[in-house]
C-alpha cells in the first residue's frame, strides 16, 4: 500500500531512502534545513570500503582521545567542555571499545559496506548514472614497522570474512603508482575497495528524484514536531506543515537534537571531518589512506582530494587552520612531491559525521514510535553504507525481511 513519507534530511542517507522508498510505491517529500550543495555528503573521501571492518569504537581508541585531547592537530581531538550529553556519550563509547564489540561487528560492517557497493552498481547501471565511479582498491600506507604490523593484522580480520587483500613491499607500491613519488615501507591493498566523485552521486541522485516524482524541500528547517497516539502526526517548519504517515529521520549529527524534541535519547555526537582539494596532477590513481597520520587522499573526477582527521567538539562548520595544516603536512610526509599553497588550504571545507558511542548506525524502528524509522549515525562510513541504508529503510516500513539482519544497528540498543 503506498504511503505518504517524509524524509528528513538531503544528505546521501536520506537521498538514497527517498530512493528506494520512490521505488517501492511511495509518495516521498524530503525536507532538509541547507541548501542541499554542502556537507559531509559532498567533502568526503568517496570510499565505498568494505576494508574498513573496525568500528570507531575499537580497544585503545577513548585512550588515545583523552591523550591527543592536548593536541588540536591529532588524527581525534575531543574538545575538553562540560557538556552532558557529550559525557553520557563518552562513557558509552568507552564500553564500547572491547574486542568483544568488534568481533560482532565486523562481519555486519561488512555485509553491509557489500551490500551498498552493489546498489551503487545496480543505481549507475539501471538508472544510467553518470557519476565518477573506479575500482581501482585502495591502499593503507605505512611509513613505520608498528604500524605496517597493526595494517597486517586488520588484513587478516579482513581476509577471514573474504575480503580480498594482499601485502605490498616499497617496491610493489612504486609498481601499482609507478608516476607518483610515495614514501612508505609498506601497504595492505584492499582489492575490493571503490571510489567515487561525491558531489556527481548526488547531483545524479537529485536529478532522478526529481524525475521520480519525489519532493524536495530545502532550506526548510522542521522547528516543531506533533505526535498523537505515540505517531509522528505533524512537522511544523517556520512556513508550513506537513503530515505523513510514516517519518524518516536521516539527519545525520542532528538527529540527536530531533530525537530530544520527540523524547528519544539518542546518544550521539559530531565528529568535523575535512577536506582540501588539489587539481595539481600528481601521478596518484590509487586511493590511499595514511596509516599513522588517518589522512585519506582520493584521485578523483579532475581533482585529488585529502581528507580526514575527526573533530568532536559540538556542532558548528568553523575551520580550525591548525587541523588543515596538519593534512596538508601529513600528506607530504607520504608525498614528497605534493605540497599545497595557501590557496588550496584556505579553500577546504568540512562536514560533520553523526558518531554514536559504539560505531554502528540507528537503522530501524524505535518501539516508542508507530510510524519512525533512523536511518543516522554512520560515521565516516555514511558514504560506504549509503545505498544499504536507504534499501534496509525500505524495507523496514514496507513490512519486508530485511536484507542484512539490523539487530545491532537497533535505535534501542543499549551501550
Amino acid at each position: 500500500m503506498s504511503k505518504d513519507i517524509i524524509v528528513i534530511g538531503g544528505g546521501v542517507i536520506g537521498l538514497c531512502c527517498a530512493y528506494y522508498l520512490r521505488k517501492s510505491g511511495h509518495k516521498v517529500t524530503v525536507i532538509d534545513q541547507s541548501g542541499m550543495d554542502s556537507g559531509a555528503s559532498y567533502v568526503n573521501a568517496g570510499f565505498l570500503s568494505p576494508s574498513h571492518i573496525i568500528p570507531l569504537s575499537a580497544p585503545g581508541v577513548m585512550k588515545k582521545g583523552i591523550k591527543w585531547m592536548l593536541n588540536s592537530s591529532s588524527p581525534l581531538f575531543i574538545k575538553p567542555r562540560m557538556n552532558m550529553d557529550l559525557i553520557k556519550w563518552g562513557w558509552a563509547f568507552n564500553k564500547s571499545c572491547n574486542p568483544k564489540h568488534v568481533q560482532k561487528a565486523i562481519p555486519l560492517i561488512r555485509d553491509i559496506s557489500v551490500l551498498s557497493q552493489e546498489l551503487y552498481d545496480d543505481i549507475k547501471v539501471n538508472e544510467k548514472f553518470d557519476f565518477h565511479y573506479d575500482k581501482k582498491g585502495l591502499m593503507m600506507l605505512c611509513q613505520t614497522e608498528k604500524a605496517l604490523e597493526h595494517e597486517i593484522e586488520v588484513a587478516r580480520l579482513a581476509s577471514e570474512v573474504d575480503l580480498e587483500v594482499s601485502i605490498l613491499n616499497k617496491s610493489q607500491i612504486s609498481e601499482l603508482e609507478p608516476k607518483a613519488e610515495i614514501d612508505a615501507i609498506g601497504a595492505t591493498y584492499y582489492l575490493c575497495d571503490f571510489h567515487t566523485t561525491p558531489h556527481e552521486f548526488m547531483a545524479d541522485m537529485k536529478k532522478r528524484l526529481d524525475e521520480l516524482g519525489v519532493i524536495i524541500k530545502s532550506e526548510e528547517e522542521i522547528i516543531d514536531i506533533e505526535i498523537k497516539d505515540s505517531r509522528i502526526n505533524l512537522l511544523h517548519s517556520r512556513n508550513n506543515s506537513y503530515g505523513c504517515d510514516e517519518l524518516v529521520l536521516a539527519t545525520g549529527s542532528w538527529t540527536g537534537i530531533l530525537g530530544k524534541k520527540i523524547g528519544l535519547k539518542l546518544l550521539m555526537q559530531a565528529g568535523k571531518g575535512y577536506r582540501i582539494n588539489t587539481e595539481v596532477d600528481y601521478g596518484i590513481t590509487i586511493p590511499a589512506i595514511l596509516s599513522e597520520k588517518k589522512i585519506a587522499v582520493t584521485p578523483m573526477n579532475g581533482f585529488t582530494r585529502l581528507a580526514g582527521t575527526m573533530e568532536i567538539a559540538g556542532i558548528n562548520s568553523n575551520i580550525n587552520k591548525v587541523r588543515i595544516d596538519a593534512i596538508a603536512d601529513g600528506v607530504n610526509l607520504y608525498y614528497p612531491e605534493l605540497k599545497l599553497t595557501q590557496e588550496e588550504k584556505d579553500s577546504a571545507a568540512c562536514g560533520l559525521r553523526p558518531v554514536t558511542p559504539d560505531g554502528l548506525p540507528y537503522i530501524g524502528k524505535p518501539a516508542r514510535f508507530k510510524n519512525l524509522t533512523l536511518a543516522a549515525g554512520h560515521a565516516m562510513m555514511g558514504w560506504s553504507m549509503a545505498t544499504a541504508t536507504g534499501k534496509l529503510v525500505q524495507e523496514t516500513i514496507d513490512c519486508k525481511k530485511p536484507s542484512l539482519d539490523m539487530t545491532l544497528f537497533h535505535p534501542d540498543r543499549r551501550f
